[in-house]
């Protein structure tokens, strides 16, 4: 087990060169650091604390600037543990980044998924609606609550309320690229959350060691601008210096013809 904090950035397509379009999520994954190490016969359980995004000192309290300062690190925004790993693969300060990880591998990503507000059942639950027409006059309402012998409303019934804003995983994604350059991990399908929030990506617990193989996938390069200028510019000297040739030339006939008068 592995795993590391991202920034969800949003969703974009990329293309093989067999001209597939895979649809990806990009995450943004700034180096993470070990902020704690927590061992069974201290903590109970083994587990590492992972610290995601440096923020202001002024954001946090004393006690999390003097947690922070133990592994020598910058205040850091969010913390997440993540648990079942090896934790003697990793020292107090280390940080990590997106090559934990390889194209192809199985992910699960968690994060918090969008709030939708409060919500009939209709499309919390995708429950029916009612007859729309013949003097019906019930559509969208929530039904029979339950049997009279109760004389209350069973635990648990389906009724409106606040729909969303939950923690979600989504298992068995696909790792398409890795982006060491610009700290980016592509991730086929989509991920919980809304852009700009918080996920934490692991192995895959279903299918921890399937790595399936990737096709390469196409890119377009954009020409530089200065280039392109540098090119303009050339251009239109070579202009200046054809038109320059040709006054020079018309002004020598000119000359010739006048001598000769």
């Amino acid at each position: 087990m592995k795993g590391i904090l991202g920034k969800k950035i949003g969703m974009t397509q990329v293309f093989s060169k067999s001209g597939k379009l895979i649809p990806v999520t990009v995450i943004e994954v700034e180096p993470n650091v070990v902020t704690q190490i927590k061992t069974s016969e201290k903590d109970g359980y083994e587990a590492i604390q992972l610290g995601a995004i440096t923020t202001k000192e002024k954001s946090l309290n004393k006690p999390e600037l003097g947690h922070l300062k133990k592994s020598d690190t910058e205040p850091k925004r969010f913390l997440k543990e993540i648990r079942g790993v090896n934790i003697n693969d990793y020292t107090l300060g280390q940080k990590i980044d997106a090559s934990i990880f390889q194209e192809g591998e199985m992910v699960d990503v968690s994060g918090i998924s969008k709030g939708k507000g409060f919500q009939g059942v209709i499309k919390r639950y995708n429950q029916t609606r009612g007859p729309m027409g013949h003097g019906s006059q019930y559509h969208r309402g929530v039904g029979s609550l339950g049997t009279l012998l109760p004389m209350h409303v069973l635990k648990g019934k389906k009724l409106p309320g606040h729909m969303g804003h939950v923690l979600t995983t989504v298992q068995n994604l696909e790792v398409v690229k890795i982006d060491l350059e610009n700290n980016l991990i592509l991730i086929k399908g989509n991920v919980p959350g809304p852009k700009k929030s918080l996920v934490v990506i692991k192995t895959a617990i279903k299918n921890p060691d399937k790595i399936k193989k990737q096709e390469e996938l196409m890119f377009y390069e954009v020409e530089n601008e200065t280039t392109n200028t540098t090119e303009e510019a050339t251009s239109e000297e070579t202009n200046n210096q054809e038109v320059s040739l040709e006054v020079e030339t018309k002004e020598e006939v000119k000359e010739e013809e006048a001598s000769q008068e």
